[in-house]
Parts: structure tokens; C-alpha cells; sequence
């Protein structure tokens, strides 16, 4: 119990000087319909595959967390996440962009009335005891789709291979280009093998979330 409080505490300072700054900026999701033109070439488009560092589903963000996705965009822009491509997108966005993006994003795709399971699905084999290590519910949730904080990310339903992708890069130092320096999650991910995070991320794919790629009208 002492570990999962340490961590959450943990993960909690270590955003508030990330969204300190823009706080006090309100995002207009109907602002934000009119600025997702660099997102929805990769986002938009359902089952689409990036490339670097390793080919990979790119992640499902509408219905994501408003918070999450305003702290992940000033992440690349400052480079705590590395990725050129997201990093030159987000460099490119004012502080209201991002706001208003996150806006979007976070109602995009919603369906009135659906309701969440409060818990995940009994994990098998290992993965109950890769769960614990990691205490990954004590910030993502229970059910891995209600996060603890509004700044941390909804896992659940995510593509299995964006996440085994995320929770490597969390191991990598001292690249250039890829990798991303978070002290919590680094010190998470660490903890574990490459084969076992691939078996966290199956198992994050597997459950039940909010979290889905709308293909923009553009590519229907």
C-alpha cells in the first residue's frame, strides 16, 4: 500500500509544474474542430500504422482525458517526449491551440449514456502479478479508464501495440530523437521486462474503455 501512495503522490508533483502554466487556459472544443488537421492524417484514420522507431498502431485519443492530452502535447513541444513528428506538430501550437484540441478530442466520439465497467476484467497468468508491481491502478483506475488525476492518461482499450511501444520509450535514455523522460514512469517501466510490458499492454488492450479512433470525414 506504502508503494501504490508513494507513487500516486509521485505522479501528482510531477505534473503540477507541466500544467501550472496553463491552467488558467480554457479550451473551446469547437475551436479545436478547426485546428485538428495535422492530427487526423494519423489520428483519423482507423488502423493506421506509424513506423518509427518501430511500427506500431498509432494511439486512439478521442474520448482521452482533456487534461492528459494538454499535458502530452506540451510534453513533445518542450521535449520531454521526443518523437519528431509529434514534437515539430506541437512546437507549432500555441498554448490556446492545444487547450482547444484537447477540448475537442476529449468529447470526440462520445456516446450519450454509455457506462463504464468500475472494474477491469480478472487478469490471467501473470499479468495480476505485473499489475501489482507496476501498481498501474492506482493512477489509471480500477478499470484502467478512469484515471485517479485528470492529467494522467485513460489505458484502457488503447492498441496493444502503441502501448507496449509507450512503456518501452519510458526505458529509453539518451536518444535524440525517441524515448521520454518521466521519472515516475521511467522508474515503472524499468521494473520490467520488454516481454513483460508486451504483456501489460495485451492485457490493457483487452479492456473495456472510452478511448477510440473516429474516421474524419475526409477519409470515410
Amino acid at each position: 500500500m506504502k508503494k501504490v501512495v508513494s507513487i500516486a503522490f509521485a505522479l501528482t508533483v510531477a505534473v503540477v509544474s507541466t500544467l501550472s502554466f496553463a491552467q488558467d487556459i480554457k479550451g473551446d472544443a469547437n475551436a479545436g474542430a478547426t485546428k485538428i488537421a495535422m492530427c487526423i492524417g494519423c489520428h483519423g484514420i482507423v488502423g493506421y500504422q506509424a513506423s518509427f522507431p518501430e511500427v506500431y498502431k498509432v494511439p486512439k485519443i478521442s474520448g482521452q482525458g482533456e487534461k492528459y492530452i494538454t499535458t502530452a502535447l506540451h510534453a513533445y513541444k518542450k521535449g520531454e517526449r521526443k518523437h519528431p513528428t509529434m514534437r515539430s506538430i506541437a512546437e507549432s501550437l500555441t498554448d490556446q491551440d492545444i487547450a482547444d484540441v484537447a477540448a475537442y478530442y476529449t468529447n470526440h466520439g462520445k456516446v450519450e449514456g454509455a457506462v463504464l465497467p468500475d472494474t477491469a476484467t480478472e487478469p490471467q497468468g501473470n499479468v495480476a502479478a505485473l499489475l501489482t508491481k507496476g501498481a498501474c491502478t492506482s493512477c489509471h483506475g480500477a478499470n484502467l479508464a478512469k484515471p485517479i488525476d485528470p492529467s494522467y492518461p485513460k489505458i484502457a482499450g488503447q492498441h496493444a501495440d502503441y502501448v507496449y511501444v509507450a512503456l518501452k520509450s519510458y526505458k529509453t535514455e539518451g536518444m535524440a530523437k525517441w524515448g521520454r523522460n518521466n521519472g515516475v514512469m521511467g522508474g515503472v517501466a524499468k521494473q520490467f521486462s520488454n516481454a513483460e510490458l508486451k504483456e501489460l499492454a495485451n492485457y490493457v488492450a483487452s479492456q473495456q474503455g472510452d478511448l477510440k479512433t473516429v474516421a474524419q470525414s475526409k477519409f470515410r
